[in-house]
């Protein structure tokens, strides 16, 4: 009989347990900066934008210039001169008068707003008609408007999106300091496991869990060794466990968790280190594993890949963040379930969903058939205390990774 931790507890061990790994920070460019965790503070050395610009092709006006203007009765400008695409505006805006402008280009002195080029005409002469009247700021981005000196853009624990590789680029940083990456080790179990490659005869089964586990541990920033598929035999998993614990910072051993008479990877790491948890209050993935050899996180997950897959979604990838001091975000939505779900099993029970629109449908599939997550967008969670879920009752719905 496992003695199971709620799925709060067995978090809590790990964060009490295991702190952010001291190394040294690394410098990486920016083009290989994407999904790594800033180790500092990105704080703002200059402006951004650096000067006043037009969002619209047109003329750079004194918006007073043109109050009251009309199709009827245009207000009728001077045209000065036009400021080239990467050119700096050498010209000041007097009263009357216009300076034609691109998407993006400098606005001269004195202007205060650009009309667009649909709400002018040409007169020939050096005449522009102004049909549509514009207030101070309109169809313009001022300097600074984006960025101030001294602001804190991007702080300590971000985990660097494609937007923020795009304003670090704005500002010219073109190297950033970030948290080295855990490397997890990962160990598949079983007598009846082959190569994904193979051709398996009756009673074989290829190796799902090794290519499933080491895709998420990448998906959430770490990198992955893999030390391939372990017999069921004691002294071999114990050799494999004991290099991966040695070589890594977090093992997953997926296969031999349960608490039958082949339970091998309780044993191994009960002999090698510290036992924390045997068992999670939660389905799928009851009889997962935590344990300790050498101040490192091994986990035994649970052999099926839909128990292995929601167990790493739910603990492993937090330890990862926790070992990186990255922030964890969460992405949620709300949605209405497209059918009635019960359950009664005293633990957590989490059931991948396919969202469409404002519905969530709940995917129907066994533990051990990888198949039932194909499509899936997220997942629900029906508390331990929780008899179901009524058809069409708004549910929080979090998706994957």
């Amino acid at each position: 009989m496992l003695t199971v931790k709620t799925p709060d507890e067995a978090l809590q061990i790990i964060y009490d347990r295991f702190a952010p790994l001291d190394s040294p920070a690394e410098i990486v460019d920016i083009n290989s900066a994407h999904s790594r965790t800033l180790h500092g503070d990105i704080v703002a050395g200059e402006y951004v934008p650096g000067f006043d610009r037009s969002t619209v092709d047109g003329y750079a006006v004194i918006a007073a210039d043109t109050f009251g203007s009309s199709d009827a009765i245009p207000a009728v400008l001077t045209l000065t001169g036009e400021v080239l695409m990467g050119t700096s505006a050498e010209l000041t805006l007097t009263p009357n008068s216009c300076v034609a402008v691109s998407t993006g280009g400098d606005l001269p002195d004195g202007a205060d707003a650009v009309v667009m080029l649909e709400h002018t005409e040409n007169y020939g002469d050096g005449l522009i008609g102004v049909t549509s009247p514009v207030s101070p700021g309109n169809n313009i981005i001022f300097k600074g408007d984006d960025v101030t000196p001294g602001t804190r853009i991007l702080t300590k624990g971000t985990t660097l999106l494609p937007h923020d590789i795009g304003i670090l680029s704005a500002l010219g940083v073109v190297e950033v300091s970030v948290r080295p990456r855990p490397i997890i080790g990962v160990i598949s179990t079983g007598d009846e496991l082959i190569d994904p490659a193979e051709t398996p005869n009756r009673g074989q089964v290829r190796d799902v869990n090794t290519p499933l586990l080491a895709a998420q541990a990448r998906k959430y920033g770490a990198e992955v060794k893999s030390y391939g598929i372990i017999r069921d035999e004691e002294s071999a998993l114990r050799g494999a466990v004991l290099r991966s614990a040695s070589e890594c910072d977090i093992t997953l051993i997926s296969g031999g968790s349960s608490a039958g008479t082949r339970d091998l990877t309780a044993r191994v790491i009960e002999s090698a280190g510290e036992l924390l948890f045997h068992g999670i209050a939660m389905k799928p993935g009851k009889p997962t594993i935590l344990g300790d050899i050498g101040s490192k996180p091994i986990w035994g997950l649970p052999g099926h890949p839909v128990a292995a897959y929601f167990v790493t979604e739910l603990f492993v990838r937090p330890l990862i963040a926790r070992l990186t001091g990255a922030k964890l975000n969460l992405r949620t939505t709300t949605a209405q379930i497209s059918e009635a779900i019960s359950s009664n099993h005293g633990r957590a029970e989490y059931i991948a969903v396919i969202l469409d629109g404002n519905t969530a449908h709940p995917i129907r599939g066994k533990s051990g058939l990888i198949a039932s997550l194909a499509g899936a967008d997220g997942y629900i969670c029906i508390p331990r205390d929780s008899e179901g879920i009524p058809k069409g009752a708004e549910i929080v719905v979090m998706y994957f990774g």
